[in-house]
């Protein structure tokens, strides 16, 4: 016996049969309506995140202070740390679309514990909740900045605070210079990226999935971005370690992923069976799944080691600002 439904492009059930409308594409502002649950659900995490990183700074035990001394105030760099919860929470939102993704390209089980249907949703809202949270974090260190800009009049503030966020390789100071723009790397792509599923059928769907699929990249960035600016993972200690251990399933059902795709189109068959202008393909696929293992390899090596990148606790923390004042 035969379904009387197939999968659209958006992976929504439509009537075998029937071409499809434009009432059946899913829209942009029902897909807003439907995030406003998941929206709420992350300032609650956002909130519970600041409340977590303000008392750390309050108790002394915060690794901001430790990295940079200065900042040992929690009501005078509030909007820091309001930057740096919406970064935790962007993160967290970013796994949890990145693994339903995964999910919906990968192999499906034969009687699923939800519905394609449900797991397309959640993975739409997520996203739109994701771009907002990296958009939230930028927004507040923006903030902060020109907060924190006292030498300058207001226009000139509001001018170095936007160019050191969103100008890319504008922010001259430490390890910014290279973090802050893999972070606005992540969030100029995650925007278009996520944005170009409501556009679908104008563009083609296949020209869509091609394009969908640097949405790995952006999360890479996202992770990228954190290890190396994060002064709550600043120093090789278990905060670190932990976010290292939560690239592990991404890793795994990325692998499977490409070993196992749901679309039969993209599975890779033998090698003989690719003739032409096939084999460029078979061979990219082949690299792919190679260098998916190899990440997976690679992460556990880390965990395992211990040498995950994190930099040695100081026994005497620093005393200057890792971002110079400007002046007129």
């Amino acid at each position: 016996m035969t379904s009387d439904t197939r999968p659209g492009e958006d992976g929504a059930a439509v009537p075998s049969g029937r071409p499809r409308t434009p009432g059946d594409r899913v829209a942009l502002r029902g897909d807003l309506r439907s995030a406003l649950p998941d929206a709420s659900a992350a300032v609650v995490v956002t909130a519970l995140v600041f409340a977590l990183l303000w008392a750390r700074m309050q108790s002394g035990t915060s690794d901001t202070v430790a990295v940079m001394p200065f900042m040992d105030d929690a009501r005078t760099y509030w909007m820091y740390l309001l930057s740096q919860a919406f970064g935790w929470s962007g993160l967290l939102w970013a796994w949890g679309t990145v693994m339903l993704g995964l999910l919906l390209s990968g192999p499906r089980p034969a009687r699923p514990a939800v519905s394609r249907q449900v797991l397309e949703r959640w993975h739409r809202t997520t996203s739109l909740t994701t771009m907002a949270l990296m958009f939230a974090h930028a927004l507040m260190f923006a903030a902060e900045l020109v907060r924190y800009e006292t030498g300058l009049d207001w226009a000139e503030r509001l001018w170095a605070g936007f160019a050191d966020t969103f100008v890319p390789g504008w922010y001259d100071s430490g390890t910014g210079r290279t973090a802050i723009p893999i972070g606005q790397g992540a969030l100029y792509l995650a925007i278009p990226l996520g944005l170009l599923f409501y556009v679908r059928h104008r563009i083609g769907a296949t020209t869509w999935r091609r394009l969908h699929r640097f949405v790995i990249v952006v999360y890479v960035l996202s992770v990228w971005h954190t290890l190396l600016y994060g002064t709550n993972v600043w120093y090789g200690e278990w905060p670190r370690t932990a976010l290292w251990l939560l690239q592990l399933p991404v890793a795994a059902l990325l692998l499977l992923r490409l070993l196992r795709p749901a679309r039969r189109v993209e599975r890779l068959g033998r090698p003989s069976g690719a003739t032409g202008a096939a084999r460029p393909a078979w061979w990219a696929r082949a690299t792919g799944r190679v260098a998916a293992g190899a990440v997976v390899v690679g992460v556990v090596v880390v965990v395992v080691s211990g040498h995950d990148g994190g930099r040695d606790r100081p026994t005497d923390p620093p005393a200057t600002a890792p971002h110079a004042q400007e002046t007129d």
